[in-house]
Parts: structure tokens; sequence; C-alpha cells
């Protein structure tokens, strides 16, 4: 390594020690490794490359997934998929506890937010399942946990963010080589949520037969929230729409979900809803800037040749190079959130993964798999803190709970790794 990135490294860490904002630590450590090594015209420089990163016909996709997430949130969209997944889910044992988990696969793939989902979805049923009798830190566990599969689910943001960083990746095929990893980390956290609500004796009953809602008027009441992701995904698939212009039909379908035929979004709600989507645009674009000239620095220094090399010294063999990047990835994910994480180890580790002969679209899955776990660690684990803010609860009481979900995310994380066609599937059905 040379000094200047030594000091790259230092000024990183410290500045997020110091708890600067990530967006600003990849700016100021990126400016001041740049005068460090001598380059001209640095401010001229960093300001085209902040530029060049958003000057992006597909980073379009977010802001109106964004949006088309803000008004579902807002829309009346939770209680009817509620009602839906009770009506599928509810005679199980632990019947709330698996109402709980569908519930936030369908909102988190609507929505593309895992933290609307832990919010929206905890804000009802954790005091609902507090009333039954379930442990509280085991019902914010549930939501955390189960919020991050709408990462995986799509439409995702976050598959947006990597294939603009990978290149040449299909954002269909990251959209259909996620639905299966997403379902599997579902279908794990609802078998641990089940043999913990049969030691522990929650709901032997399942949901009680007077709020179990009859399938079929639920599943009309919610297909219309789901029509969004046949929409998108059929569109894109189909070649009718490219992924930029599905997430502008999806904010269309969003808008008349909750304003004309759900009704419970007002005209006067639009510029609050506006704003927070506005909001959390500036925050995700500017990160994305911020990255793209770290990523340009890196590049220029040939740090991921270096990495690659390092990495493909230690061994020979795949299999132990995949579980080194898995376990450099979780510790990423404990310190740093997603959409950096994403846009700074991208071009690090993805060469090293196509040189041991794995699809770009297999890694990309393997990644946000990954970094979806660090949603749940402290200290940025951000599901983590709304679930424990919305439910009541402290942390660390919470992060014990949280245990046992941890673990069986790690043990689909290895099965999504070693096991391509679990991503792969779907994308080469139709490719």
């Amino acid at each position: 390594m040379t000094p200047e990135m030594a000091l790259l490294l230092v000024l990183f860490v410290s500045l997020l020690f110091l708890r600067v904002p990530i967006a600003f630590v990849l700016g100021i450590a990126t400016v001041l490794t740049a005068i460090s090594l001598g380059y001209s015209r640095v401010p001229l420089t960093i300001a085209s490359d902040l530029g060049n990163g958003i000057d992006s016909f597909a980073l379009l996709a977010i802001p109106f997934f964004i949006l088309a997430g803000e008004l579902m949130g807002s829309g009346g969209l939770a209680r009817r998929l509620i009602d839906l997944a009770a009506a599928l889910v509810g005679r199980l044992p632990g019947g709330l506890a698996m109402v709980n988990t569908l519930t936030c696969m369908f909102f988190g793939a609507i929505s593309g937010s895992s933290v609307a989902a832990v919010s929206s979805i905890g804000g009802t049923l954790i005091p609902e399942m507090n009333r039954k009798g379930y442990d509280r830190d085991f019902n914010i566990a549930v939501t955390a946990s189960a919020a991050t599969t709408g990462l995986l689910i799509p439409p995702s943001n976050i598959m947006i963010v990597y294939a603009l960083v990978a290149g040449n990746v299909s954002v269909a095929a990251l959209f259909m080589a996620g639905i299966l990893p997403g379902v599997a980390v579902g279908l794990g956290i609802m078998a641990v949520a089940l043999v913990i609500s049969l030691r522990r004796g929650y709901g032997q009953g399942g949901v009680e037969a007077t709020a179990r809602p009859v399938l079929g008027v639920s599943a009309v009441k919610a297909l219309p929230s789901l029509l969004l992701v046949i929409m998108v995904l059929g569109g894109i698939l189909g070649g009718v729409f490219t992924a930029t212009e599905a997430s502008a039909i999806a904010v269309l379908w969003a808008f008349l979900l909750g304003v004309v035929f759900y009704r419970e979004i007002k005209v006067s709600d639009l510029p609050r809803i506006v704003l927070n989507a506005a909001r959390t645009t500036g925050i995700v674009l500017f990160l994305v800037a911020c990255s793209y000239a770290m990523s340009r620095l890196l590049t220029h220094e040939q740090v991921p040749q270096q990495v690659s090399a390092a990495l493909l010294g230690l061994s020979e063999n795949p299999l132990t190079i995949l579980l080194i990047i898995n376990l450099i990835l979780l510790m990423v994910g404990v310190f740093m959130d997603m959409t950096p994480a994403v846009l700074i180890f991208t071009p690090i580790f993805l060469p090293v993964a196509i040189s041991l002969g794995l699809d770009p679209v297999h890694f990309g899955i393997i990644m946000i798999a990954n970094l979806c776990i660090g949603l749940l660690t402290p200290p940025v684990g951000t599901c983590l803190f709304v679930g424990a803010g919305v439910g009541k609860s402290d942390i660390v009481r919470v992060s014990k709970a949280m245990v046992p979900f941890f673990l069986i995310m790690v043990a689909v994380l290895l099965l999504i790794t070693y096991w391509a066609p679990l991503s792969m599937t779907l994308p080469n059905m139709v490719r």
C-alpha cells in the first residue's frame, strides 16, 4: 500500500469514527488524498467527477422509485397487506410473527425501502404482538430482519446503484436474480420465528379467527398494490419499457392508488410526500456522486488490481476467496451503510469475482445480501435502530433477540454464494 492510499484509509476511518456523514467522509478523504498525490487542478477534477457520477439516465429510476415508495407508504398500503398475509399464514403457530414477516416482504418489495417497512409494518404489528403475549424484543427482531428482504425482492434501488457501478449489468437481470434469494431469506426468517414461537408458546392457535381476514376478500383489496411489482417486472422483461420508465409508471400507479382508489392521500399531503422523497433523493445522489469521485481515484491508483492480486494470492481455492470476500463485506456492513458500500467496494471486489468465474449479476446479489445483514448490526444498523425506536426497546436487548435471525440470514447468504442457480435460474430463463 502506497503512503497516499494509507492516508486515504486513515482519513476515511478517522472521519467515520468522528461521526462525519458518510458522503462528506468520501468527499474530504478523496480531495485530501488527491492533493497529496500532486494532482493538478484538484477542485476542477473532483467537481467534474461529482457531476459525471450522477450523469446517468439509469439513475433517474432512483428518485421515481423513492417517490413511489413514499406514496405507497402514505396510501394505506400496510393494513391491506397485513390482512392478505394474515389470510395466507395466520393459521400457523406464532401466527402474528408469520404475518409480520410476510407483510414486510410484500411491503419492502413494493416500497423499495427496508426502513419504511420497519416503521410502517412495525408501527402496526409490534404493538399488536405485544398485546398477544409475544416478547417485545422478539417482535422487533422479526420486523427488522424481515424488512431487509425488500432490498432483494424487486424493484430495488440498490440494484440500480450496483448496475450503474458494475457497468454492462442489466437491471432487469438483477431484478429477476433477487426474487428467489429474497424469498429464501424470508422463509428462513419465518422458520426461525416458527421454532421460537413453538418453544415459547406464542400464538399456538394462530391469528384469532375473528381477526383472520377471508383470503379472497383480502387478496382483492391488496391486489392493486401488488400489481405495482407485476407491472414493473412484466414491463421490463417484456421489453415494453426500461427500468427508468418503469419507475415513472410506478409513481403514476402509486399516485392513482393513494389519491383515487384508496383515497387515503389528500392533495394537501402531496407537498410533504414530494419533499420527503426529494430529501431522500438528494442524500442518495450526493452519496453516489462522492462515491464515484473516490472510485475514480482508487481506479487511477490501481487499487482494485492490487486487492485482486492480494486476494488471489491468499488461496487458489475459489470457495475460500469467496468466503474471505463475504467476511470482509459483513464487516463493512457493520460500519457502513449499504449505498456507499456498494459504490466503493463493487469496483474493488467485482474484478476478483469475475476472475473466479462468477456472473456479475450473481455477485451483485451476494453483495446486496451481505449488506442487508449489516442493516441489523450496530453501530450503523439502520433497521435495528428504527425497529428499536418503533418498538420502544433497548438496542442491546434487541441485538440479543436478533442473533437467531442473524444466523439464518448468514446461512442463506452462504447458500446464495455457493449455489449460483438460486440467483441465476430466473435471469437465465429470460435471457
